[in-house]
């Protein structure tokens, strides 16, 4: 069993920047595809970012190229996603996600959650 724990969540201005960490435990998540995600509020979870194992593929979704890095840092058992610029828009919950083969599947095919950081961007 994985259990993922975000943190670096809060209040922000338009503009400014928030760093989430997602913090992994119960086992060593190198060799696992790791995923952010967000969910607005009245609206579905969507795809963030990912990165696979070794950093080998980063992915951003075009709203947030630009403005978002995912990174991760294997020696700690952590993920990483940098905010800069951040918009009003891009308040919500944000949430880590592992996946044992490949981070660039479906949300539904990741295996473990965590319980998610609320991030609000106000204008």
């Amino acid at each position: 069993q994985v259990q993922l724990a975000e943190s670096g969540g809060g209040l922000v201005q338009a503009g400014g920047s928030l760093r989430l960490s997602c913090a992994a435990s119960g086992r060593n998540t190198s060799s696992y595809g790791m995923g952010w995600f967000r969910q607005a509020p009245g609206k579905d979870r969507e795809l963030v970012a990912t990165i696979e194992v070794r950093s080998r593929v980063r992915f951003v979704e075009n709203s947030m190229k630009g403005r978002f890095t995912i990174s991760r840092d294997d020696a700690k058992n952590a993920v990483y996603l940098q905010m800069n610029d951040l918009k009003p828009e891009d308040t919500g919950i944000y949430f880590c996600a592992a996946n044992h083969l490949f981070a660039s599947l479906p949300q539904g095919e990741y295996d473990y959650w965590g319980q998610g950081t609320q991030v609000t961007v106000s204008s």
